[in-house]
């Protein structure tokens, strides 16, 4: 019987989980499909009652709805829980599953940019549904973490929410301060640079060979990345962060190792016209 799949955000016209799915399938031998629904804010709680009526085995979930869709599940995994939001729903038994795997798929990413040892100190500009699950994975670590928002309320609850865990984690101000010039590694958690907008603040005096990292991966490099590179950085864009993400979420869903590489081949192959 063929499963089916899908993502729901606002927008979504421009995801390239489909295709990434897709092709994992077919490398699998597995039938299912994978579609993408636009779903405004309004609308969330039907489109969750209609994918669950209509029997979808499951579905992701990115902007806005990452937060917002927790009231509309039965259950939460444990790192949904501790990120306090979702990317990846299952359904079973006819309950919904709330998961996240949005942290785990960042840390997979980083594996081979950047050791993660006790004592590094990672900023994260955001304090989104992403980013509290990048986060909420880094804990563990011992890192130390600087969360920064555009509303402060937002990165203190984060940062408590780290520290709450047992990690270590501090608010610091919105904008151009101290803490760049400590950062290890600096995390771009959110929406700005999709219109290839400047970034509202200068990365002066960050320190040559800091991995700077926006999840941002259309445009190819935003321009908050290519001020990163004049300044000696390293620099990772967030392409790996989605192929991992939908690795994690395919085994979720089938508990079965996924095809990575017939995967990272499709999503690299749609990636080439905006590079």
């Amino acid at each position: 019987m063929e499963k089916h799949f899908a993502v729901i955000g606002d927008p979504i016209a421009h995801s390239l989980s489909p295709i990434m799915h897709q092709a994992g399938y077919k490398a699998a031998g597995y039938e299912a499909d994978y579609q993408k629904f636009e779903v405004k804010p309004e609308a969330l709680g039907e489109a969750v009652r209609g994918l669950k009526a209509l029997g979808f085995t499951g579905w992701n979930v990115t902007v806005p709805h990452k937060e917002a869709i927790i009231p509309y599940l039965d259950e939460l995994t444990v790192e949904a829980q501790r990120a306090g939001a979702v990317n990846t729903v299952k359904l079973m038994h006819n309950r919904l599953l709330g998961h996240n795997t949005d942290g785990s798929g960042f840390i997979r990413s980083l594996k081979d940019h950047l050791e993660l040892d006790k004592g590094k100190k990672i900023a994260i500009l955001g304090a989104g549904g992403a980013a509290k699950g990048i986060a909420m994975a880094l804990t563990p670590f011992n890192v130390q973490l600087m969360i920064l928002n555009r509303t402060p309320e937002r990165a203190a609850e984060l940062a408590q929410r780290v520290c709450e865990q047992g990690g270590q984690a501090t608010q610091e101000a919105w904008g151009w301060g101290e803490w760049i010039a400590q950062a290890d590694c600096l995390i771009q958690t959110t929406s700005i640079g999709l219109k290839n907008e400047p970034y509202p603040f200068s990365l002066e005096g960050i320190r040559p060979g800091c991995l700077v990292v926006d999840i941002i991966f259309n445009p190819w490099e935003t321009p908050f990345l290519k001020s990163a590179k004049t300044m000696d950085c390293q620099v990772l864009n967030g392409i790996d962060m989605l192929l991992y993400q939908g690795v994690n979420a395919w085994e979720f869903w089938f508990e079965d190792q996924a095809p990575v590489e017939a995967m990272r081949r499709a999503l690299y192959a749609a990636c080439k016209p905006i590079r």
